[in-house]
């Protein structure tokens, strides 16, 4: 036992700095080892932790605007029924009362959205439409908004061509064309009086005008081909000259 004890002694003794012990437990129990771990594997571990992301402070118009850019991009790949509040405040990173604060649920923020599309585009249409100039000028002008409006802010578009959920906002993008063409319409209606058409048909033309302008942005929205000059202007070719005096290769005439 002494000579067992001493060559014990004797190990330890050759290898001071080594970290693993070993230790034996009751008679009879296998030998067991322990590590000690230093202060520089600790501080090794936490730098290898990967923090976590800081949260951003927003003003509440800030967090405002968030939410609806948030909102539009959900609403024009999902639709509304798809998307629910819970998404919406993953999607900003914020909880689902910070949504419930600002809008009073997905309603409210979808009937600002929706608002903000309808006068973006109504606006867009009748800038094109104020300027006095040559009717067929003016078609032009007013085609080549839609699909600017369309280049812009395509997610908008695609939200306003999807029916409205009952009971959200009053209006689609059906109403919203209705309203361009009435527009329109009282733009126009003195022109068919000059040129010695009925007054009473104008509200029947504008309605042709727009759904056509609006069913090619529709169309085009997906394609994008050809570029919207182009397409303003076959737009153009089509109602100007009818199908009868078609010309083959309309050039745009905006200077």
């Amino acid at each position: 036992l002494h000579q067992r004890g001493k060559r014990r002694h004797l190990r330890s003794m050759a290898n001071p700095l080594s970290n693993t012990h070993q230790g034996t437990g009751p008679r009879g129990s296998a030998h067991y080892d322990f590590v000690t771990t230093s202060a520089d594997d600790v501080t090794n571990e936490i730098d290898e932790t990967p923090s976590r992301k800081p949260r951003v402070r927003m003003s509440g118009s800030q967090r405002r605007e968030q939410l609806v850019a948030v909102g539009r991009k959900l609403f024009a790949a999902k639709g509304y029924e798809a998307v629910s509040v819970e998404e919406i405040a993953a999607k900003a990173e914020v909880s689902k009362p910070v949504v419930y604060e600002h809008f009073g649920g997905k309603e409210g923020l979808y009937a600002v959205i929706v608002d903000r599309e309808v006068t973006g585009l109504i606006e867009t249409i009748m800038d094109a439409l104020s300027s006095p100039s040559h009717p067929r000028r003016m078609l032009e002008s007013a085609a080549l908004g839609m699909l600017t409006y369309i280049e812009n802010s395509t997610d908008g578009f695609r939200i306003l061509v999807r029916d409205s959920p009952p009971g959200t906002v009053p209006g689609s993008f059906a109403s919203t064309i209705q309203d361009i063409a009435e527009k329109v319409e009282g733009k126009r209606a003195s022109e068919f009086g000059s040129r010695g058409y009925s007054k009473k048909l104008a509200p029947m033309y504008a309605q042709m005008l727009v759904g056509m302008v609006s069913l090619t942005g529709q169309w085009w929205v997906d394609v994008r081909k050809p570029k919207k000059e182009e397409v303003a202007a076959h737009l153009v070719n089509l109602c100007w000259n009818g199908l009868s005096r078609l010309d083959p290769k309309p050039a745009p005439i905006q200077a």
